[in-house]
């Protein structure tokens, strides 16, 4: 690339106003590990779960700087590496706060899907469409320029009893989608997975379901599980299960972490937080779990009525737990822990597990045709939080903008178009499973689940007790939009843009 054409590209990326950090070396998949792409030594994830606000929220963490600023310093204090974020709006700037994190040495694993644009428990097959397609890709068009993103979510906790297992037929081809869409769209082949609630039942298959097939697009590169069985100080490796875990996915393909653990049901601190010793992170962060396990994510960082809660936020001031002390302990002792950790380096593919009387899958469905052109052309207008939820069509629903190259100017005022008319069907086919009502997953499958409609981590949907992890009630149910910042520079003349082009090549 000579001088003029890096200038054009700092150009394109400051129209859109981001600039992108080459600094920071991303995170790999190799085997069933992660590991830096610069250093080759294995990645393992010390995080904490970070949705300022609570999960349901429509104020994106990570387009509010002062926000980011008054937290960074305290996620770093805890020698953090990595933060999970389940909703995001993706016609926001999130340049400072990325870029805050990266200063820290903070990566981030973001959930794709919305409080309102999800797989629906109730109607996987109709929930996949177009409408659904296109928020989650345009998601990945804000966020995949930036190194510090580890990977995305497809889902989190959809399929959370056995009855509503097939759930993850449309999961799975949510994230072959993102996948293609990054291998169409991103310089990177960034990383897509699931996060799971622990269901006793479908544990096992679950799991297997997302990392099994021959086709590449279509497996998982990680998997997240949400466990919270290692419950206080008199609780041990043996009694939590995690020994029993460790069986479980001795022979798992790929990288496998905790999306969310730190049981709260324990006894209560005199500063009125549960006493959440955090033992589990001397095994998890050991020979006795670093073969299959790649660290986790402590549940959450800020109290949000369910006390799980690492500190509690007043305005700009944080006050930090017991709890929060106890975590910063055991994750600076962590810290320490290196190696490759006995990973398995050539994994042998898993086979799909077969339907029996808890468990059931089908078929992937194919890619909705509209959703296609977005994957070969770009997802077009990001219509952020305010977008027509897509658990109101059907499969053939129509997104609202066409496909093309990333926008930042808007040109869909989602406030003006009825409900109604942005889930019109079209005569297209878009797969091979069908929708036959609104309270069953697909043509021919077991009824859906009586549970919340949206069933991704932002959602009432979250609250869903799982077989042997608590129910994390209190700021996870559902949300109202609003209106999200825009990312144009409106007023900014060419000059100027090429000063900060040229700033942009000097750097």
């Amino acid at each position: 690339m000579n001088f003029l054409q890096f200038l054009a590209h700092s150009f394109a990326l400051l129209s859109i106003g981001r600039i992108v950090s080459a600094s920071t070396p991303h995170i790999e998949v190799r085997g069933n590990a992660f590991f830096n792409s610069e250093s080759n030594e294995r990645f393992y994830l010390r995080g904490v779960d970070y949705q300022p606000g609570g999960s349901s929220s429509t104020t994106d963490p990570l387009a509010v700087t002062e926000n980011c600023k008054r937290d960074i310093p305290y996620l770093k204090d805890l020698n953090v590496n990595t933060i999970r974020v389940y909703q995001v709006d993706n016609t926001a700037n999130h340049d400072e706060c990325m870029k805050e994190l990266e200063d820290a040495g903070i990566y981030v694993l973001l959930d794709l899907a919305t409080s309102k644009n999800s797989i629906s428990r109730l109607d996987a097959a109709s929930s996949y469409n177009a409408i659904y397609l296109q928020g989650i890709f345009a998601s990945i068009d804000a966020f995949k320029d930036y190194n510090n993103v580890l990977g995305f979510f497809a889902g989190n906790e959809v399929a959370n009893e056995p009855k509503n297992a097939a759930t993850t037929t449309w999961v799975k081809a949510a994230l072959r989608d993102a996948k293609k869409y990054i291998k169409n769209n991103s310089k990177r082949q960034i990383p897509v997975g699931y996060s799971a609630a622990d269901v006793a039942e479908i544990r096992v298959q679950c799991a297997d379901f997302f990392a099994c097939g021959d086709d590449d697009e279509a497996r998982a590169d990680f998997y997240g599980m949400n466990m919270y069985e290692w419950c206080g100080s008199g609780s041990s490796f043996s009694l939590s299960g995690y020994d029993q875990r460790m069986k479980d996915f001795a022979n798992y393909s790929i990288p496998l972490f905790l999306s969310e653990y730190g049981c709260n049901t324990v006894s209560i601190e005199s500063d009125g937080t549960p006493d959440r010793p955090f033992n589990e992170v001397d095994a998890l962060f050991s020979d006795k779990m670093a073969s299959v396990f790649s660290g986790g994510l402590v549940y959450e960082y800020t109290e949000e009525g369910s006390n799980y809660g690492l500190v509690t936020l007043n305005g700009n001031s944080v006050k930090t737990s017991k709890n929060y002390e106890a975590l910063k302990e055991k994750y600076s002792k962590a810290a320490k822990f290196a190696g490759d950790g006995g990973y398995n380096k050539n994994p042998k593919p898993l086979s799909c597990p077969p339907n029996d009387e808890n468990w059931s899958s089908f078929p992937l469905p194919d890619t909705p045709s509209q959703a296609e052109q977005f994957i070969q052309h770009g997802a077009g207008q990001p219509l952020g939080l305010n977008a027509p939820s897509n658990q109101e069509g059907s499969t053939n629903a129509t997104a609202l903008v066409s496909a093309g190259p990333h926008s930042s100017s808007t040109s869909v005022d989602v406030k003006a178009i009825p409900h109604t008319q942005a889930i019109q069907s079209t005569t297209s086919s878009s797969g091979s499973a069908s929708s036959t009502g609104s309270n069953v997953i697909s043509s021919g499958s077991v009824s859906g689940s009586g549970a919340a409609m949206s069933a991704n981590g932002s959602t009432s949907g979250f609250n869903t007790s799982t077989v042997s992890g608590p129910a994390k009630s209190g700021s996870h149910s559902g949300s109202e939009s609003s209106s999200a910042p825009s990312r144009q520079m409106a007023g900014v003349s060419i000059a100027a843009l090429l000063i900060g082009a040229m700033t942009f090549v000097i750097l």
